[in-house]
């Protein structure tokens, strides 16, 4: 069985775990020491107080909104999903943006995103002169019809 090696930064860090037995995230937690209140519209990079070491460059570390927080509170992440890649061993940030007109405070140690850990894959790269065709083509956004 591949192991997700954490390493704590930080004395008060969280290891992440999942909330329970089927959940696909791993709950990633605000090291902090005093309380940070975002009004609506501001935003913060939070540390984790960890870092990670995944098995191999076949998986990704992939960071996501908590939908608690997001439904109830309007928190989102400013890059919609953070991507940690197999080779980075620094610290784990969480970059929030309030994306409602109420402050809202994160606490110490609150559980404010999701890490899941993905399969990647590696392939090569190859610059070609031609795509094949096919029904859909180029057509882009809304291509499809609105349902």
């Amino acid at each position: 069985m591949e192991i997700l090696k954490i390493k704590k930064l930080r004395e008060d860090a969280k290891v992440p775990n999942r909330a329970t037995s089927g959940s696909a995230g791993l709950d990633l937690c605000a090291s902090i020491s005093e309380p940070i209140t975002l009004e609506g519209g501001a935003t913060a990079v939070i540390p984790t107080g960890i870092a990670i070491a995944l098995p191999s460059a076949e998986y990704g570390a992939f960071v996501f909104p908590r939908s608690g927080i997001a439904v109830k509170h309007g928190i989102g992440l400013l890059n919609s999903v953070g991507v940690i890649d197999s080779d980075y061993r620094g610290e784990i940030m969480v970059g929030v943006i309030n994306q409602i007109n109420t402050p809202y405070t994160i606490q110490p140690g609150e559980r404010i995103a999701q890490m899941v850990i993905m399969p990647v894959s590696m392939m090569p790269v190859e610059e070609v002169s031609d795509l094949d065709e096919t029904v859909r083509g180029a057509g882009g956004f809304g291509s499809t019809g609105k349902n």
